[in-house]
């Protein structure tokens, strides 16, 4: 058989595995959408993840690294380790409006379908559950623990309103800032107090002036999660949560300077303490690996799917992930593909609701298959450059 018949082959035995298991996988994207978890407290998502792992015959191993809820699912024996990524947060007070029950569902998918051809292929199939995207970088606490270095390959698949290849997303940090003042009776003796309420004005003024100097591609923005008690009290503890982006980690550290610098700016005004504390550590660019994605491409057009080339539903790719600092690591891919939720997009509510229904069973069936479908045709070439 020749390879091009081969990976023929095991393309349809491939769409065949996640056909075969997709009532099963659009219930555990529709489960873990009813039933959303934040970063680090995704318990049941990761069991119900594992779960479905260790049915499809993987070797799962729960509480991977230490972390309560990350595992690791492996099947396969081959030389070339291919890492698929199943992301489960979801995001407070807006559950998965970021579509992750759809990449830990379409994650699961492309597990089945390599493990049945993993021995054809010469893979050993991982797949990570990794808590905590959205603000708390779990991949990279796991990266930190030593995952993911080994991998010839890491992937995965996000929603987004419409198909968008390449991922581009801004490097980000991620800080709890505080100001701690001094109460006192606003009417009575407001001269004997510390506002620290005013030091979080200021420093939001002198951010709003900063953007006029900033560049294009990069944001600021944030919000004030505690703000004081009572309008009669001076408030003495003021709290926020701010993200700076830019296009590469090295910009991001220069633009962090100036961030700061006007949070200072509160301090000195008011007199109130400042304390910023990072988050997590920041999240990188994205370094995508140029021939897995032409793969993903092709693939993805033969499969009937369109990408967006301009406008602002196709922006998504700029989102923050920390999955770019995998990607610094090892070879990577992270395209997007849409959930037809337009005009809504990522982090409404909107978009959580197009999240289940038939367009999005859609793309998590198709996100499984492509996955696949890009693992055999990396694994053909692979096979080719050895054979020369």
């Amino acid at each position: 058989m020749t390879s091009d018949r081969a990976s023929s082959t095991m393309k349809r035995a491939a769409d065949e595995a996640v056909a075969a298991a997709s009532a099963g996988l659009i219930a555990l994207s529709e489960t873990l959408h009813a039933h959303p978890e934040t970063a680090w407290e995704e318990h049941r998502a990761a069991a119900w993840v594992g779960d479905a792992l260790h049915d499809a015959g993987f070797r799962v191993t729960p509480a991977y690294l230490g972390f309560d809820t990350a595992l690791l699912a492996e099947a396969g024996s081959g030389p070339t380790v291919i890492g698929v990524m199943a992301e489960y947060d979801a995001l407070p007070g807006l559950g998965h409006a970021c579509g992750h029950n759809l990449i830990a569902a379409s994650a699961v998918g492309a597990g089945v379908a390599l493990a049945r051809l993993a021995d054809d292929l010469g893979i050993t199939v991982r797949i990570y559950g990794t808590p905590a995207e959205e603000g708390g970088g779990g991949k990279i606490e796991m990266m930190d623990a030593g995952a993911f270095g080994d991998l010839d390959l890491a992937m995965m698949v996000h929603p987004a309103p419409v198909d968008v290849a390449e991922a581009r997303p801004f490097a980000v940090s991620h800080s709890h800032v505080a100001y701690d003042g001094v109460s006192a009776h606003a009417g009575a003796y407001p001269d004997e107090g510390v506002n620290a309420n005013d030091a979080f004005v200021i420093a939001q003024v002198a951010i709003g002036m900063l953007r006029q100097q900033l560049p294009p591609d990069t944001r600021v923005h944030g919000i004030q999660t505690v703000g004081g008690s009572a309008p009669n009290a001076i408030p003495d503890r003021t709290e926020g949560r701010w993200y700076t982006r830019a296009a590469s980690l090295a910009e991001l550290a220069l633009l962090e300077e100036r961030v700061h610098r006007c949070f200072q700016a509160g301090a000195l005004a008011t007199g109130a303490t400042l304390t910023i504390t990072p988050e997590s550590k920041p999240y990188a660019e994205f370094r995508t690996d140029a021939r897995a994605l032409a793969a993903y491409r092709t693939n993805a057009e033969a499969r009937g799917r369109v990408f967006a080339e301009d406008g602002r539903a196709q922006r998504m790719n700029r989102a923050s992930t920390d999955m770019g600092n995998v990607s610094q690591l090892v070879p990577a891919i992270h395209p997007y593909i849409g959930v037809d939720s337009l005009p809504y997009a990522n982090h409404q509510k909107e978009f959580a609701a197009a999240c289940v229904g038939p367009a999005a069973e859609r793309a998590l069936l198709d996100a499984a298959v492509l996955m696949a479908w890009t693992v055999i045709d990396a694994s053909a070439e692979t096979r080719q450059e050895d054979e020369i």
